[in-house]
């Protein structure tokens, strides 16, 4: 694991649009925690900015978390990854010191522990709305926990074919199809995994997925979304996008700081904020991991 140097150090979510990640929240609640006098803000990086971003960084700079549309275009910078980016041609994770640039993904790992909390049983069957780096990364923590067909639906299915390749390519993939999420009738399954933003989430896909036990919903603000609600009214098992966002953040800070964190630390630091942004009025994007 890369060595921080000591004394004050800085890291940041980098993405766009990015203002409105929880990560700041997270993460600032773990240097509280620790003792450490470091500082972790936003800042909007688009995919062509950000080599001259990274470049740019000086001394100073720890790490960066990387949020769409940034975690496939980052691994191309990085002087070492870990299994998991070797895997998923996908990094969420940026660790500087004097031997280079260290990429991780630590939404699989991420994935895997959130849905072994909150989950009574291993998935043998999903069914995944979206098809780009964070529905790559849940596929591959899906086959890693012995999930056997996965079904991904998406508005183009061109833009789901590097996530299949990639997906294919893990020792034990399910078997994988990829269909139109327009017109789509009754969803079947024991996990649906939702990547999509809220107001895509109309009336009759929430029909079409109604019978479905368990959910996986990894937009986090705003919360609820239609499907989070609408799981939630009936019962049945939730993965939250909160969960997926404080066990990776778990892992950031342990590949940033070197120390360990509570998930249950940084998920009331989410909630919190999250709670606080309540009264206020709704504006951007939907925000993933």
């Amino acid at each position: 694991m890369p060595t921080p140097r000591s004394g004050a150090r800085r890291c940041a979510v980098v993405g766009s649009p990015i203002t409105h990640s929880l990560s700041p929240a997270l993460h600032r609640a773990a240097y509280a925690e620790l003792g450490l006098d470091w500082t972790y803000d936003h800042v909007e990086v688009d995919s062509a900015g950000l080599a001259d971003f990274v470049a740019g960084l000086d001394e100073s700079w720890r790490g960066l978390s990387l949020t769409m549309p940034l975690k496939r275009t980052v691994v191309p910078l990085l002087d070492t990854s870990d299994d998991w980016v070797g895997l998923s041609g996908v990094a969420n994770t940026l660790v500087l010191d004097e031997a280079g640039k260290h990429g991780f993904n630590t939404d699989i790992p991420g994935a895997i522990a959130s849905m072994q909390e909150r989950l009574p049983s291993p998935v043998r069957s999903a069914v995944v709305l979206g098809g780009g780096a964070t529905a790559t990364s849940v596929l591959l923590a899906l086959a890693e926990t012995g999930c056997t067909t996965a079904r991904v639906l998406v508005r183009d299915p061109g833009r789901a074919e590097e996530t299949i390749a990639v997906v294919s390519t893990h020792p034990r993939a399910p078997e994988l199809s990829v269909e139109t999420l327009t017109g789509t009738s009754r969803i079947d399954a024991d996990l649906l995994v939702s990547t999509i933003p809220g107001p895509a989430q109309t009336a009759a896909l929430l029909a079409a997925c109604a019978e479905v036990p368990a959910v996986f919903e990894v937009v986090y603000d705003p919360w609820p979304t239609p499907l989070a609600r609408a799981v939630l009214e009936d019962g049945r098992h939730l993965v939250a996008g909160l969960d997926l966002l404080a066990h990776q953040a778990v892992g950031q800070v342990q590949r940033m700081t070197g120390r360990a964190v509570s998930v249950d630390l940084l998920r009331k630091a989410g909630t919190d904020e999250l709670e606080r942004r309540a009264v206020q009025v709704p504006t951007g994007s939907p925000r993933v991991p």
